[in-house]
């Protein structure tokens, strides 16, 4: 077997193992949609439930970063009550 039989042979494998992966991914994909689905059948507010499941991902003081920043970006357009709005 030559360098190039090998080359194509390989490229074949990885490209299939890739659709296949992309295939299994489409199908979880589908079973998550169906999840919440379920969910909101039964009275959750889905928007929120997908916040929660990417906090949760979050370690903690990633989410406290970035809940920090959130302040700050609120505060500075007014958005919180009595934080009073920096010169602009």
């Amino acid at each position: 077997m030559n360098k190039t039989t090998f080359a194509h042979g390989q490229l074949k494998s990885i490209v299939e193992r890739i659709e296949r992966l992309e295939e299994e991914k489409k199908v979880i994909a589908g079973d998550i949609k169906e999840v919440y689905a379920e969910a909101k059948a039964n009275g959750f507010d889905t928007k929120i439930l997908r916040k929660v499941i990417s906090l949760r991902k979050k370690d903690a003081a990633e989410r406290e970063e970035e809940e920090s920043m959130l302040d700050v970006y609120l505060a500075a357009l007014g958005m919180i009550p009595g934080a009073g709005e920096e010169a602009a």
